[in-house]
Order: C-alpha cells, then structure tokens, then sequence
C-alpha cells in the first residue's frame, strides 16, 4: 500500500473527530474547516514520524491542537467555547438569568485557562475537548496516565480556585 492510500484511509476515518474536536475549541465553522486541513497537511508532512506508540486519533488531535494554538498565537484571539469546561465544572441553570451568568462564567474561564501553565491548559483541551481518555492523554504528552489525571484534577481545581478568588459565581 502506498503511502498516500495509508493517509487517505487515515483522513476519511478521522477527519469528523479532528473537525469536531477542533469545532469545540474554536467554534467557528470556516475557521474549524481551515484548521482541520492545515491539521491534516501537518499530519501528512510528518506521517513519516507516527511510530505507533498511540492510536492514530491521539496523535492527530495533538497536532490539531498545536495547529489552532499557532492560529491563536498568530491572530490573538481566544474564540474558544468553554461552555463545556462549564459543564465540566458542573455549573448549570435553565433560567434566562442563569444562562447569561453562564456565558459570563465561560468568558471568564476562558482567560483563566489561557492563563494556566501550559500542561494544565494541554490535558484541559485534550480531556473535554477532544474527549479523549486519559491514558490517551497520557500517550499525546508522553506523560504517565497516573500524571495525567493529576495534572486535570489540578488544572480544574485552579480553575475552581480562580473563579473563587475573583468571586465569579
């Protein structure tokens, strides 16, 4: 098999959840369909280091999210749609109201996870964004499982820790 058919096979299994997974953080269509292929195009410029060491998924959504941090880098913009780091913080309502604290709350997460020490920040976006599981995690940031469920357990707490000390909720 030649290696463009590998990548093609690789491309059509995978390019829903590296578009969904980029979706959450940017929550932009144009901009998602614009990183998703840069992502892609990185994937196969480097197919040539994937040894195998984590599922293909892992290793592509570890290079989405590298691909849209350079974005942001480069244009200075955070589009990214905490609404489910919110819903990871188990903070919830159906009340007008409570939905424009809501949105408050996801705005002011999202400057403390860009604030977050960037292995915080990495297992947060790899954890609810891309939904991966940790032992994936684990794989993407050749770290230990056991290290990655710390980091997130951490990560979280000084989000909580934040949102307490600024009197957010």
């Amino acid at each position: 098999m030649r290696e463009t058919d590998t990548f093609e096979q690789i491309y059509s299994e995978n390019y829903e959840g590296i578009y969904g997974f980029i979706f959450k953080m940017c929550n932009d269509s144009d901009l998602c369909d614009e990183l998703t292929q840069e992502c892609f195009f990185q994937a196969f410029i480097s197919l040539h280091r994937y040894n195998g060491s984590c599922e293909i998924f892992t290793w592509l959504a570890a290079i989405a999210k590298n691909v849209y941090f350079k974005y942001l880098r480069k244009h200075s913009r955070c589009p990214v749609a905490y609404e489910l780091l919110a819903d990871e913080l188990e903070y919830s309502g159906d009340s007008p109201e409570a939905l424009a604290e809501r949105e408050d709350l996801c705005g002011k997460v999202r400057e403390i996870i860009m604030g977050l020490r960037p292995n915080y920040r990495d297992v947060i976006l790899l954890r609810v964004y891309g939904e991966l599981p940790f032992s994936q995690i684990a794989e993407a940031l050749k770290i230990t499982e056991n290290s990655a469920k710390v980091i997130f357990f951490r990560a979280k707490n000084a989000i909580r820790e934040e949102i307490e000390n600024e009197n957010i909720l």
